[in-house]
């Protein structure tokens, strides 16, 4: 996994923005592979993920990722549901020790929050939709829910497609800037006629900014040119790959001593 040197300094807080690396899966799954809507075999993709629970430090069925679908919707998670029985949201809080939480990506920007003085952690699926939509500001709104404050929240983008890879069509532009002229901004020309790269994680960062979230950081690492750490949704589409794995990105609170 690779650990952002923000959240490492939080007292009591565990995370990790895992890689493909260290799973059981193999072919185009190779190896953690944690995404239940993949074609991998089920056994395979549930050892993954007890094997990211066990990693943070909590019992393996003790992880919680919900079922995604690009929304701006939060649960807050009390108990660990059954694997692939989430709620249909994009972004999932608690203030529970001893669980962890996640989202899983690959391309879309996983954003893993805590704030460590209310002991309140998140993580939130953040891609085009999501952002665009608001998922950031309610996964704060939904943190401030069970306690914390939004200026002590630390937030930090995970493995994320970058601009260079994330070429776009002159409607998803227009979708934007119909929205915001100044979102034009994320936008520059590529150099197909009529398209222009996406800088979505310039676009999440925005969003953190206008959340009001106190500290803010950046993996900078782009999933579709790291093929050796990385599955790429993206990646796989232009290989017209049959199928492709997803990352987790995942955060618990340490139980009390």
């Amino acid at each position: 996994m690779i650990r952002s040197s923000l959240l490492s300094e939080l007292p009591g807080i565990a995370h990790g923005f895992f890689t493909r690396e260290g799973g059981v899966s193999d072919g185009l799954y190779t190896s953690l592979n944690v995404g239940l809507g993949s074609s991998d075999e089920r056994a395979r993709v549930l050892e993954n993920r007890r094997r990211v629970a066990l990693a943070l430090g909590v019992p393996g069925e003790a992880l919680a990722m919900p079922y995604q679908v690009h929304s701006p919707d939060v649960a807050v998670v009390e108990e660990v549901w059954a694997p692939g029985e989430g709620p249909k949201v994009d972004a999932v809080v608690t203030a529970r020790e001893g669980l962890a939480i996640g989202v899983a990506t690959a391309d879309c920007g996983p954003i893993l929050f805590a704030d460590p003085q209310a002991r309140v952690v998140g993580a939130a699926h953040a891609g085009w939709q999501g952002a665009f939509k608001g998922v950031i500001a309610a996964t704060v709104a939904a943190m401030e829910g069970l306690g914390a404050a939004r200026g002590n929240i630390v937030a930090v983008l995970g493995p994320t497609i970058s601009a260079s890879a994330y070429e776009v069509g002159p409607e998803f532009v227009a979708r934007f800037v119909s929205a915001d002229s100044g979102f034009a901004r994320f936008f520059v020309p590529s150099e197909r006629a009529g398209h222009a790269m996406f800088d979505l994680p310039a676009f999440v960062a925005f969003r953190l900014e206008e959340a009001g979230v106190g500290r803010r950081g950046d993996l900078g690492a782009c999933t579709y040119a790291d093929e050796a750490r990385f599955f790429s949704y993206r990646r796989t589409t232009h290989r017209r790959e049959p199928d492709y794995g997803r990352l987790v990105s995942a955060i618990a609170l340490a139980a009390a001593p």
